[in-house]
């Protein structure tokens, strides 16, 4: 399969791969090894602003690479549990084929269910599926 630079990029380089621990860091999951897919964020929340992330993952490039973006870009303030960015937007960033794009909704899952448990609500319509 042919990957996209950004693609590449993010998938070797892997930047915000790995944990987190301490005050104020949540986690969330979601998918399972042995269906191919598992991906988990650790988001260091805390007055309302996202001050770290990272994430693992068991998972294709395209998933590896938008999951590194993903704990890349988090830091900022929240208001709401859900991606900065749309799945779908996220897919054309990363020319993800529509065959993997499920991939990304378990991203969008793990994301979501780390920054519940932050105690942030999930948008209404958080995602593309």
């Amino acid at each position: 399969m042919k990957y996209s630079a950004l693609t590449l990029r993010y998938f070797e380089a892997a930047p915000g791969s790995g944990t987190l621990t301490g005050p104020d860091v949540y986690r969330g999951s979601a998918g399972r090894r042995d269906q191919g897919t598992w991906i988990q964020f650790d988001v260091q929340f805390r007055d309302g602003s996202v001050h770290a992330a990272r994430f693992l993952a068991f998972a294709c490039p395209h998933t590896i690479a938008t999951a590194s973006w993903i704990a890349e870009h988090a830091a900022g303030p929240l208001r709401r549990a859900a991606l900065r960015e749309s799945v779908e937007s996220l897919c054309s960033r990363f020319d993800v084929p529509v065959e993997k794009r499920g991939r990304l909704l378990l991203i969008e899952d793990a994301w979501i269910a780390a920054l519940r448990q932050a105690g942030l609500e999930a948008e209404p319509c958080a995602s593309d599926h």
